[in-house]
This record gives C-alpha cells, sequence and structure tokens, in this order.
C-alpha cells in the first residue's frame, strides 16, 4: 500500500491518499481541493471511498468536490453525520470565523461506519476504532497488514487533540488513546491528522500526556 500525504493550508491539516494496485482511498480531504484532485488524476486507480476521521472543517473541505469527481461513497461516524452540513457543528460556523472561513456544507455520507467491524474494500483491509475525546464521533482506521494506523485528531507526534471544542473531554481522549491505540502492536506506524508521522511506541513511552 502506497501513502501519499497532503498538508493542506488551512489548519496545516493532512489528507492521506493511498493506494493500492486495484484502488484509492481518501481520507480526511481538507482545503487544498486543486492539489487533492491533481494527485487523484495522477493515479491510475478508481478513488473507491472517502474516509472521514471526524467533521471538523479542515478535514471535510474538499469531500464534495472529491466525491463529485470520483463518484466515491464517503463514510463517517454516525455520531457527527449531521455535522457535514452544519456549521456550528463542524465549526466553520462559528463566530470566530465570520471574516476569515465560508461555512463549511457538505452533503451527506453515503455511509456510516460499524465500529469494532472489518471492511474490504477493493483490496483494503482495515477496521474501525472509535476514539472520542477530541470530538464525540472521532475514529481511527487501523490498517493492520500494512502496519499502520490512521488517527485523526486523536494522537498526534508528541501531544494529543484539542479538547475544549463541542464535545471535546481530555479524559475521554486519554482513555481512547490507552485501550484503543496503545494496545496496537508497538512498532505500528501513526498518521495523525496535523504533524509528522510517529509509531505507537514513542507516543506510549514519549508523549507527555502519559508520561507525566
Amino acid at each position: 500500500m502506497k501513502i501519499q500525504m497532503i498538508r493542506n493550508t488551512i489548519a496545516a491539516e493532512n489528507t492521506y491518499v493511498i493506494s493500492n494496485d486495484k484502488a484509492t482511498i481518501i481520507i480526511d480531504p481538507g482545503s487544498e481541493t486543486e492539489q487533492i484532485i491533481s494527485l487523484i488524476n495522477q493515479l491510475d486507480t478508481p478513488v473507491v471511498a472517502i474516509l472521514l476521521t471526524h467533521t471538523h472543517y479542515d478535514h471535510i473541505m474538499s469531500v464534495d468536490p472529491v466525491r463529485e469527481l470520483t463518484k466515491a461513497p464517503v463514510y463517517v461516524s454516525e455520531l457527527e453525520a449531521d455535522w457535514l452540513y452544519t456549521p456550528t457543528l463542524n465549526l466553520s460556523g462559528l463566530p470566530r470565523h465570520d471574516h476569515d472561513l465560508p461555512n463549511v456544507v457538505v452533503k451527506a455520507a453515503e455511509y456510516t461506519f460499524e465500529i469494532d467491524q472489518p471492511y474490504q474494500i477493493s483490496g483494503f483491509s482495515f477496521t474501525v476504532l472509535a476514539t472520542p475525546g477530541h470530538s464525540q464521533g472521532g475514529v481511527s482506521f487501523v490498517f493492520e497488514d500494512e502496519q499502520v494506523v490512521f488517527t485523526g485528531d486523536a494522537l498526534f507526534s508528541g501531544t494529543i487533540g484539542r479538547t475544549d471544542l463541542n464535545t471535546g473531554d481530555l479524559a475521554t481522549l486519554k482513555q481512547s488513546i490507552i485501550t484503543q491505540l496503545f494496545t496496537l502492536p508497538s512498532h505500528f506506524h501513526v498518521f495523525p491528522g496535523h504533524g509528522p508521522q510517529t509509531t505507537i511506541d514513542i507516543e506510549k513511552h514519549t508523549n507527555p500526556f502519559f508520561n507525566d
């Protein structure tokens, strides 16, 4: 599996484009629509799914253009399905963004995730873990064969996601990471929603939120 990353201008959010010899999956298409579409057009495989770790505006800004281009279905947590088209919930509609960001409104997703159930999509095999705490419907994607996990805004290199936003909760997020992510094999590579890659081992032993 090939993993390519686009770091988006707005909020430095990471979009991941993952490909095998049959298909491509997009994770969290952010603000750089033209760059994301350009990369898709360079690929030899069709986009078969758009996976969302959560639905804050910086992770969903290119969902509709990518969906319209590729006809790929969107998958989202049931707990945040209505956030896609509700700016106050995806945070783009908050007063602090009145002058720097338009309301982000995305069409409804085609599917909601089944938690802890294995998915098989065009040669991709992954499991969706519930990792709330940054937001109520936050999820992570574990690709066991490739020994990687996409953690959205739950776990970052050397830190964790914010918990001061709507439905955020520090105790919940730490519990999610301890029970869902730190139980993965230590050598698994972590691809977060912001910032650089890390590993489960590094975060278990050096992340200050768990080593105080």
